[in-house]
């Protein structure tokens, strides 16, 4: 092993929006001593996993699935019990619905554009 993972990190126009999405979505705390105005993390200190980073892009051009012209770049799966309660619950967080899902699975978008899973079993 070379290194462990930090952080995935995730580039967006409005880092605390973002990561005020996401810490709802997952239940991640604000870690405010590892923020700046460009940079906000969520998670546990460094070294403990899970950690999410949300870093200031002003030109950032979103994804747009299943476009290739512009790919997803990367995805979250996130597991959930019900999905229609979750369902409800991403949307009225500021998500929206992306065209795809299977046996398992449905495609949303995060309020920056990023397209993340809800995963059932």
């Amino acid at each position: 092993m070379v290194g462990q993972l930090r952080s995935t990190v995730i580039d967006c126009p409005d880092p605390r929006a973002l990561a005020a999405f996401y810490s709802e979505l997952l239940g991640l705390p604000l870690i405010e001593e590892d923020c700046a105005d460009d940079w906000v993390v969520l998670g546990g200190r460094a070294g403990h996993q899970p950690r999410l980073a949300f870093q200031y892009a002003p030109n950032l051009r979103p994804p747009s699935w299943p476009d290739p012209e512009r790919p997803q770049q990367f995805h979250l799966d996130v597991t959930v019990d019900d999905i229609e309660t979750a369902e409800k619950a991403v949307l009225a967080l500021g998500a929206r619905r992306l065209p795809g899902e299977g046996e398992g699975w449905r495609v949303y978008a995060d309020p920056a554009g990023h397209p993340f899973c809800l995963c059932w079993d």
